[in-house]
């Protein structure tokens, strides 16, 4: 077996477009992790991701999404993808 390949994207969003984003990027799949960072570059939340989990963990990461756009106005979400 091959070791995984792994890639970051970013993307600088508003507060608002936060939770918006991070569900079209999921409906995309391939994806490993989540990070949102602040626009000094800190990192403000982190969620591993899983296939069988990502179901599971949907909803209480994305009320914590919505808490958190709501005290942001810009920010960086990363998201890292395994590559086939």
């Amino acid at each position: 077996m091959s070791p995984e390949k792994t890639r970051i994207e970013e993307f600088e969003v508003s507060g608002e477009e936060v939770l918006a984003k991070i569900k079209e990027l999921l409906r995309q799949g391939n994806i490993r992790r989540v990070i949102i960072k602040s626009s000094e570059g800190r990192t403000l939340l982190e969620v591993p991701l899983t296939m069988g989990v990502v179901g599971a963990l949907i909803a209480p990461t994305a009320a914590a999404i919505g808490a958190l756009a709501a005290v942001v106005t810009k920010c960086t979400v990363a998201v890292e993808r395994v590559e086939e």
